[in-house]
């Protein structure tokens, strides 16, 4: 099992990334795709049309969301904590990921940066 981090800038304040990561209907935006969500600890997710689910564990608003990412048969859990700092002209935005699967890592980690983040970036640059 392998953990990832990615520090990414994106152009929108703390609060603006925020709403886009945790509202139903923003998350569409961005993504281009069909998502269940609700802010809320212990709710399920689902995004990309089920390409990625999980379970929400914590929210601190404008600051931090954490999730368990599920990974088929895996007996450790995946967590994604998401954390949000103000920067001088926007926000940067804290992306780990710990026990991803060695067989997965590469072409899962391409993935996040690609559509999760790179959507995310996309999303505030247009």
């Amino acid at each position: 099992m392998k953990d990832y981090k990615k520090y990414t800038y994106i152009p929108a304040s703390p609060e603006e990334v925020y709403l886009a990561l945790t509202k139903d209907i923003s998350i569409k935006l961005w993504t281009g795709a069909e998502v269940e969500f609700e802010e809320q600890p212990g709710t399920e997710f689902s995004f990309w049309d089920g390409d990625i689910v999980g379970k929400n564990l914590e929210f601190e608003p404008n600051k931090k969301i954490v999730q368990q990412w599920y990974f088929g048969e895996t007996e450790e859990p995946s967590i994604v904590t998401i954390k949000l700092h103000e920067d001088k002209k926007g926000t940067s935005l804290e992306f780990k990921q710990t026990n991803i699967p060695e067989a997965d890592y590469k072409d899962f980690t391409e993935g996040i940066e690609e559509y999760f983040i790179g959507g995310l970036v996309d999303f505030f640059d247009e």
